[in-house]
C-alpha cells in the first residue's frame, strides 16, 4: 500500500462486527466528510481507470452512485446507474444473479448507453464479486463492453475478483 492510500484508509471509519459478528464494515461516510481525503480517492480512481479510455462511467448501486458520479464529472464523461430492481423509470434491461442465500435483480435503463460504449464499473467496495460480475453480464446484454471495474476497497480472502469478468482495480485491499 503506498503513501496515498494509506491517507485514504486513515479516513474510512471501520466498525467491527456490523452487520453481524465477524464482519467488519468500511464505512466511506468519514471518507466523504473529508474533502482532502476524497479528492485524493478522485484523484487515485482517475489515475487507475484513464488507460481504459471509458466513454462512460456506471455506478452500483447506492454507494457506487456517489464514487462513480464525480469521477465522470472530473473525467468529462457520462455517469449512469445500475439499480434494484423496480427503482427506474421507462423501459429497462434486468438481469437476475444469485446471492449466498437467494437472488437479486439489477436493472438499468435501455436509452442510457449507447451501443458498443466502453463502459468502466464503479463501486466502492467489493466483497463477494457477485454484483459486479452481474452489472458486467447487464452491460454486455445492452451491447457495450465493459472494459474495467473499480472499487475503493477490496474486501480480502473471498474470491470477489475471480467473480468480475474483465480487469479489475482498487485502491485499498483490506481483511474482511
Amino acid at each position: 500500500m503506498n503513501k496515498d492510500a494509506m491517507n485514504i484508509l486513515d479516513s474510512i471509519r471501520i466498525v467491527p462486527d456490523f452487520p453481524k459478528p465477524g464482519i467488519n464494515f468500511y464505512d466511506i461516510a468519514t471518507l466523504l466528510a473529508d474533502p482532502a481525503a476524497w479528492r485524493e480517492t478522485i484523484g487515485q480512481m482517475r489515475e487507475k481507470i484513464e488507460s481504459y479510455q471509458p466513454d462512460m462511467l456506471m455506478g452500483i448501486e447506492s454507494r457506487g452512485f456517489l464514487v462513480a458520479a464525480p469521477l465522470a464529472m472530473e473525467m468529462g464523461i457520462g455517469f449512469g446507474m445500475i439499480r434494484k430492481k423496480g427503482k427506474l423509470p421507462g423501459e429497462v434491461l434486468s438481469y437476475e444473479y444469485d446471492l449466498e442465500y437467494g437472488s437479486d435483480v439489477i436493472e438499468l435503463q435501455t436509452d442510457l448507453i449507447e451501443k458498443d460504449s466502453n463502459i468502466v464499473l464503479v463501486d466502492d467496495l467489493l466483497a463477494t464479486g457477485g454484483t459486479m460480475g452481474a452489472a458486467v453480464n447487464l452491460i454486455e446484454q445492452a451491447g457495450s463492453k465493459v472494459s474495467a471495474g473499480i472499487c475503493i476497497i477490496e474486501l480480502e480472502g473471498l474470491g470477489g475478483r475471480d467473480k468480475v469478468p474483465c480487469p479489475f482495480e482498487a485502491l485499498l485491499s483490506c481483511p474482511a
